[in-house]
C-alpha cells in the first residue's frame, strides 16, 4: 500500500529549502483537545520534547514568537525582557492567521508571514531533535533545535514559568 502524501506547509517547503533534516509526525487532531498532552501521545514522544508557538505582542516591537515546552506556560515577563518590551500580552486568538498565516493547533514558528523576533525556550538545547507545529492541523515536524534557530533567526533563552 503507498503511503499517503502529505500536502507541504510553508514550514516543510523552508526546511527542505534549507536542507535540514527532519521527520514528519501525522497525528489525529480534534477541535476539543488541541492540547499537547493528545498530540505527545499521538506521535510517541515525552511532552517535554513537544513545543508549543505561541504568539504575544509588546509595548514596543509588536509581535514576539515564543516556541516553548508544551507541557509549561509561557512567563510574559521573561519574554518582555527578551524582547526589548516593558510589557507583553497575549496576540488575541482572532488575529493569529491575518499576523501569522497560521490557525490556532498549527502555528509553526517557521514560514510564518513575516520573520518576527522568535525566542525558543532554553530547554529545548537538552534535546537533539524537538517537535514544532509542521504548519498545519495534524502535523508536526521533529528537527533539531539548532535548525529552528537558523530558520527563524531565533534566540535561545528562559521563557517557561519557574
Amino acid at each position: 500500500m503507498a503511503k499517503k502524501k502529505i500536502t507541504k506547509t510553508n514550514a516543510i517547503r523552508l526546511v527542505e529549502q534549507r536542507k535540514f533534516d527532519y521527520i514528519e509526525h501525522e497525528y489525529q487532531w480534534s477541535e476539543d483537545d488541541l492540547g499537547a498532552g493528545h498530540v505527545a501521545e499521538q506521535v510517541g514522544m515525552e511532552p517535554a520534547r513537544i513545543f508549543k508557538t505561541l504568539v504575544a505582542v509588546g509595548n514596543k516591537t509588536g509581535p514576539v514568537v515564543a516556541v516553548i515546552p508544551s507541557n509549561h506556560e509561557l512567563d510574559l515577563k521573561k519574554i518582555a525582557k527578551v524582547s526589548g518590551n516593558k510589557k507583553v500580552e497575549m496576540l488575541h486568538l482572532r488575529d493569529l492567521e491575518e499576523t501569522t498565516g497560521y490557525i490556532r493547533g498549527g502555528c509553526s514558528p517557521v514560514g510564518m508571514k513575516k520573520l518576527f523576533p522568535t525566542f525558543l525556550d532554553e530547554s529545548a538545547d537538552k534535546f537533539e531533535k524537538i517537535a514544532v507545529s509542521a504548519g498545519r492541523r495534524g502535523l508536526q515536524m521533529e528537527l533539531a533545535p539548532s535548525a529552528i534557530l537558523t530558520l527563524t533567526k531565533g534566540q535561545l533563552v528562559p521563557l517557561v514559568k519557574d
